[in-house]
């Protein structure tokens, strides 16, 4: 008799040649694709020398992101850069992204047709589960393991159990992606789906977009998830027809497959959700704060939302209108191809006519490494997708998480608001 799987087992189980795999298993599994940055790159190389082996497994199925402090902020930034862009060149990478053709990483590689469904994929990044939302098996690790990967193009997994949370219904205006992941880690904790795969399932899906889709399964890791993942419906099939050459691979979860816990949520009960300081499951939706919490900065971009969507949404709040005085409003598209099509459709004018900067793509500001460091007290609402203590600068400074929608309502009024 067959035993059941989830959507997550029947990708690895393919990966590892195994008919049946089980939560709690250790198993090897076959990649389709390895990530580096800027940062873990480096460290990654480091290994890969000890090794002693020459060459990588495969050239095209290795993708090095210069993201995080692109363009070089200093010069141990540049030293990071120059190690890699020299590998990549020895090795002849085929996807090897820097100043002028990069982006921030997982807007970039599904962008670019990287990364398809079935797809096993790991990245020295801990947001890597972003590419869930297209139905691959996707995770972060270490910069060790990472360079075992570019070695030997095999990984070790222990299988995840999973929980599974069923959408129905249709998210009102203003209400995003960003507002149902906040809100389920609300509801579940940062350690709520600890080494656990977040299946999301339910009808409530199509009225997902792709973009809400990829910064819901980029946060699975904010619930302590070891990844988020959707179904393909046609919606996934039109983004990869019209992104990727490379044939996708469908798996889908067994009707009986087991789940440790299962949550129903209504998209048309969800309302604008903030995350407050210094805890991603510090939730409040915005009718709940009641007082008026004053902003020095709001940034608008990063993994989890420079997407074209999450531009066009707070360019259509900011147009015709002003950013509030003692307000600094940084907005990043993420990748070059987001930054032209939003040049192209006048959201840039739109941003800087409002009193906003417009920043090349970067991650910088969102783990404090550059455009957008706070100072002691401040306090800034950010589209990111961390609210740690010192997450964004200095310790006593507070990162508020919130969509776009609330983050340009905010930059507009100088207090948290979604109106």
């Amino acid at each position: 008799m067959k035993k059941p799987m989830t959507m997550t087992q029947k990708i690895l189980a393919a990966h590892a040649g195994l008919e049946y795999v089980e939560a709690g298993q250790l198993i090897e599994a076959e990649l389709d694709l390895v990530l580096g940055n800027d940062i873990t790159t480096p460290v990654a190389i480091r290994e890969i020398s000890k090794l002693k082996k020459e060459g990588v497994f495969d050239r095209d199925k290795i993708a090095l992101v210069m993201d995080h402090f692109i363009p070089n902020k200093d010069i141990k930034s540049a030293e990071n850069c120059k190690c890699v862009r020299e590998f990549a060149l020895k090795h002849d990478i085929s996807h090897y992204y820097d100043v002028g053709q990069m982006g921030i990483e997982h807007a970039l590689l599904p962008e670019q047709g990287l990364t398809v469904a079935g797809d096993v994929i790991i990245g020295a990044d801990s947001h890597t589960c972003t590419y869930g939302a297209l139905g691959a098996f996707s995770t972060g690790v270490g910069s060790t393991d990472m360079a075992a990967g570019m070695a030997t193009g095999k990984a070790w997994f222990k299988v995840p159990s999973a929980i599974r949370f069923n959408l129905i219904g249709k998210p009102s205006e203003w209400v995003s992606g960003k507002d149902v992941i906040l809100h389920i880690i609300g509801m579940i904790g940062v350690d709520g789906a600890l080494y656990k795969s977040m299946e999301f399932t339910g009808p409530g899906i199509e009225n997902l977009s792709m973009d809400d889709r990829f910064t819901i399964a980029n946060m699975a890791i904010e619930a302590g998830g070891k990844n988020g993942i959707f179904p393909v419906d046609e919606k996934t099939k039109e983004y990869l027809a019209s992104h990727s050459s490379r044939p996708a691979k469908i798996f889908e979860a067994d009707e009986d497959a087991v789940y440790d816990e299962e949550y129903t949520i209504d998209l048309s009960e969800l309302k604008p959700t903030v995350a407050f300081p210094h805890l991603p499951e510090n939730t409040k939706t915005v009718d709940e704060i009641g007082e008026k919490i004053k902003i020095d900065q709001a940034v608008i971009g990063s993994c989890t939302n420079g997407r074209l969507d999450d531009l066009r949404i707070a360019a259509k709040i900011m147009k015709g209108k002003k950013i509030a005085k003692n307000v600094r409003c940084i907005v990043i598209p993420a990748t070059q191809n987001i930054y032209l099509e939003a040049m192209e459709e006048g959201l840039l004018k739109t941003f800087i006519e409002a009193g906003a900067v417009v920043s090349t793509p970067t991650c910088g500001p969102c783990l404090g490494g550059y455009m957008g460091i706070l100072a002691a007290g401040e306090k800034c609402i950010s589209s990111t997708n961390r609210n740690f203590v010192g997450r964004m600068g200095h310790v006593d400074s507070e990162v508020y998480l919130a969509s776009p929608a609330v983050c340009a309502f905010s930059a507009i009024a100088g207090y948290i608001t979604a109106e």
